[in-house]
């Protein structure tokens, strides 16, 4: 009788099994994902059943979690009209956009409603004395209102003071809003920083929390990942640095202080990107903002600095982020920068790279020469031989975690803000980037790169040739993961 029972179980355990990889990788086939992200996916699940399965369930498809998705569907509607008013309201919008940037704000204006807007003012905050200064500062001015929102909030060092002139300025009545991602502020939401901001008037939101009951409803590694300030709805912050201070953050990790850039703004761009924050202030709450501010230029600064904003994530404007990067890339006619910590292409991205050096231009890739990911980096290296056999140039920095994230082409137009070069800011998190149409800002901005380049040194395709076996085989392996990182 034991073993009748037992021989029953087996079989019955059998068919559990062999019913849900059959069902999963009928799944992955009906997705229609690309090639090598659905091989990959199945290459897991045949490989490691049980755990492969498993992993496919927990992360394997975008699920934001239902009352977001009603949210953003709802939503939508409401926030594209509210923009397309504002830009009415706004004069000396009249301008040519140039042929080169024409493809990329084209494509955003038609999959995310954003307009490109002239007469705005950019300051390039290169020092992380100089980015937390400035923004405490602005925060000790404001009038009206604060909003801020970061990936990573740590507490220490200068990262304090901005948190005091927070919550004085909440005291004050300013209204102060905090939206801080729960895996990137983890220790943050820990520490007592939380209960102190709430008690000062500070009102905090952790975004897309996570558990072990969610998982069953939401995919746990979708990630708020963008870094934005608006205050009074007068002045902007955007760009790679979060809310720490690089003198208290990571200092064991063994990589050197982080190396940031921010953007402060000015102008017309200002409520647009305030309209971000509310959208995902919205979706994460469910209180709608919109309608509290009517925005009423005075006029235009004046300057011709062109910014355009494109906002991304798991249900905002599908592959745009991507599909702009690729019209960058092969806009480029001399000379073609990629600044990133984590590099980890597809491959349309790698082609396009190719492509651009095969047709002479000078295509510089500058990286960290270490970062705090080793799987990252061994991902990131599979992709050296083809790019460097293609001629393009490859700079390791060695002056800290270089974590700027940017796109420079030619003297033209330039793609600055959150976004890695890697699938997971593609697919999965939510971004923001600035495209910069302007000659006197891109002349910053590229200067910025050259002195990059100059603590950075070039890779040289007979070093890399000469790397050991084992780090082949650890490369390769990544490599076959790559599109599930």
């Amino acid at each position: 009788m034991n073993d009748y029972i037992d021989t029953l179980l087996g079989w019955l355990l059998f068919a559990t099994h062999t019913s849900l990889v059959v069902g999963v990788t009928f799944r992955v086939i009906m997705k229609r994902r690309p090639v090598g992200v659905s091989l990959a996916w199945l290459a897991l699940i045949y490989a490691i059943p049980i755990l492969g399965v498993a992993t496919y369930i927990l992360f394997g498809e975008v699920r934001l979690g239902r009352k977001r998705a009603e949210r953003a569907r709802a939503m939508y509607r409401p926030h594209a009209d509210w923009i397309n008013v504002l830009v009415n309201r706004f004069p000396g919008q009249q301008f040519e956009v140039s042929d080169q940037v024409r493809p990329i704000y084209e494509l955003v204006k038609a999959r995310l409603n954003m307009p490109m807007l002239s007469g705005n003012g950019m300051t390039l905050l290169q020092q992380p004395t100089e980015i937390l200064s400035s923004l405490r500062m602005d925060i000790e001015r404001a009038r009206s209102s604060c909003y801020l929102e970061f990936y990573i909030w740590h507490q220490g060092g200068m990262a304090d003071e901005v948190a005091h002139a927070l919550m004085a300025a909440a005291r004050r009545g300013v209204d102060c809003r905090l939206l801080l991602d729960s895996v990137g502020s983890a220790d943050f939401f820990r520490s007592r920083w939380p209960g102190r901001l709430r008690e000062a008037g500070v009102k905090v939101v952790e975004v897309l929390p996570v558990g072990a009951f969610r998982v069953l409803f939401e995919r746990q590694d979708l990630r708020m990942h963008r870094k934005l300030v608006v205050i009074d709805d007068d002045v902007a912050y955007t760009g790679s640095m979060n809310l720490v201070d690089p003198a208290c953050f990571k200092q064991d990790a063994g990589v050197g202080q982080w190396v940031d850039i921010m953007l402060r703004i000015r102008g017309p761009i200002v409520p647009i990107i305030w309209s971000l924050f509310v959208w995902d202030w919205e979706m994460e709450t469910g209180e709608r903002l919109l309608e509290q501010l009517e925005y009423h230029p005075i006029c235009c600064l004046d300057n011709q600095l062109r910014l355009q904003l494109l906002p991304s994530g798991p249900f905002m404007g599908g592959d745009a982020i991507s599909q702009s990067l690729l019209s960058a890339v092969y806009q480029a006619r001399r000379r073609l920068v990629l600044v990133t910590p984590y590099f980890v292409p597809d491959d349309p991205l790698v082609a396009a790279l190719c492509s651009a050096a095969d047709r002479g231009v000078e295509v510089q890739l500058l990286l960290p020469e270490k970062n705090d990911s080793r799987m990252v980096n061994h991902a990131c290296n599979a992709f050296f031989d083809e790019l460097l056999h293609a001629g393009v140039e490859i700079h390791l920095y060695s002056a800290g975690l270089l974590h700027t994230k940017c796109v420079l082409v030619d003297h033209q137009f330039g793609l600055v803000g959150t976004v890695n070069l890697d699938r997971r800011s593609f697919w999965l998190n939510f971004e923001m980037t600035l495209l910069v149409d302007d000659g006197q800002a891109m002349g910053e901005l590229l200067q910025l790169a050259d002195r990059y380049l100059a603590d950075a040194r070039p890779l040289s395709w007979l070093e890399w040739r000469q790397r050991p076996l084992r780090k082949r085989l650890l490369e390769n392996l990544f490599y076959l993961l790559s599109p599930l990182l």
